[in-house]
């Protein structure tokens, strides 16, 4: 990231400022300061089975998405802080965003922060879930194009966001940090119809880190605050149309110099309601192991490998289950500009509720890489992707 004051550079932080609805007085723009801060990523990749065939083609976003986005601090006294972020997601093989009619479709948000007390933000922002459980999750390492679990079905990598949405993140105490969040549904007449929660712990000491998450979403064809949700892989879009659904994750990770090992662990349900397609509760569980080894200080390497099953499946017999394995080699070039390549396998078993034009079917479990492939899956059981790539963050 670069960051540029605005009394240095205050044709810039002019041209910022608009944008987070503010115009600072000259002694408020020495003690401020805006982050312009981005990413691009492009690649080249290969999937053994998309929807029956194998494809070469150009891909964007996969070691990191490609977004860029605005960082702003003010200081008001005290140890206390007014700040905002505005992230916007694009494709940088089109020059697309990525979610039409959204140009801050990532992150937009406001809030005081305070360095006693913590932060308090309002707006479209990630979960408490996401930034704890998931930065020690498989996509915490190993990218979410290729190392997310099945459909990132558990949310744990960047496809879950609030809208409307008030969030508190705690100081960090004694090596605890905690979180909460409350996305308000904005339906008259009722203060939880559509609503959304998330609440997160966290302990880190030394070299070891663990943290547990709880996501609660009700309405989820017909939220206003849920903003984004990924539903849309043949791993779960048969329950697209579930009443409410609750995710609970942990992870823990352990640094031996330069190795590093973790385990994590989610629990995702997905309840009916009167307008389903579905009519009895589905349950999926996924254990993860992942590992880094730092060749040097430029060269690192890891692994992962995922096992999802479904205990519940609608009254499936013989429900789907997915095992992956993953795998990420970076070489970094400077602090900014890195080569990559990921490689992954995934094989299914089982099946499955999938959707099927307005309705719903059982058919075989089809595989799914990560959360690269969700709308084009394999046609069979099983899925190799492989990338080549070049990320710069700026």
């Amino acid at each position: 990231m670069k960051t540029l004051t605005c009394m240095r550079m205050r044709a810039v932080a002019l041209a910022c400022l608009p944008f987070a609805g503010a115009v600072l007085s000259t002694n408020a723009l020495a003690q401020s300061s805006v982050t312009l801060y981005g990413v691009v990523d492009n690649a080249f990749s290969y999937v053994s089975n998309q929807r029956g065939h194998s494809n070469f083609y150009m891909s964007q976003g996969n070691l990191q998405a490609s977004k860029f986005g605005l960082l702003g601090a003010e200081e008001l006294g005290g140890g206390t802080k007014a700040i905002f972020r505005l992230e916007s997601g694009f494709n940088s093989l089109t020059g697309a965003q990525s979610s039409a009619g959204n140009i801050f479709n990532r992150q937009a948000y406001v809030g005081l922060s305070n360095d006693r007390y913590g932060t308090v933000t309002l707006g479209r922002q990630y979960t408490p879930y996401f930034n704890m459980v998931g930065a020690l999750g498989p996509t915490g390492v190993l990218t979410g194009a290729t190392g997310a679990h099945p459909g990132d079905l558990d949310a744990l990598d960047t496809t879950l966001r609030f809208n409307n949405s008030i969030t508190y993140a705690s100081p960090t105490i004694a090596g605890f940090s905690f979180g909460a969040q409350y996305g308000l549904g904005g339906v008259p007449g009722s203060v939880t119809n559509g609503s959304n929660f998330s609440a997160a712990l966290r302990y880190d000491y030394q070299s070891f880190s663990v943290a547990a998450g709880y996501v609660k979403l009700k309405d989820i064809t017909t939220s206003q605050s849920l903003g984004s949700f990924a539903i849309n892989s043949p791993v779960n879009n048969g329950y697209a149309s579930a009443s409410s659904t609750q995710m609970v994750a942990a992870a823990a990770r352990y640094n031996f110099n330069d190795l590093m090992v973790g385990v994590n662990y989610s629990n995702v349900q997905y309840a009916p309601g009167s307008h389903s397609l579905f009519a009895s509760e589905a349950v999926f569980n996924t254990y993860g192991a992942i590992a880094t080894y730092r060749f040097t200080p430029s060269v690192i390497a890891g692994i992962g490998y995922s096992y999802t099953r479904a205990s519940k499946a609608n009254g499936i017999d013989d429900p789907a289950q997915y095992h992956q394995i993953s795998l990420e080699q970076t070489y970094s070039l400077s602090k900014r500009t890195t080569f990559y390549a990921l490689e992954a396998y995934q094989l299914a078993r089982g099946r499955s509720l999938i959707a099927s034009g307005s309705g719903t079917r059982i058919a075989d479990a089809v595989a799914v890489v990560g959360d690269s492939q969700n709308t084009t899956p394999s046609s069979g059981p099983s899925q190799f992707v492989g990338m080549v790539g070049i990320r710069h963050a700026f």
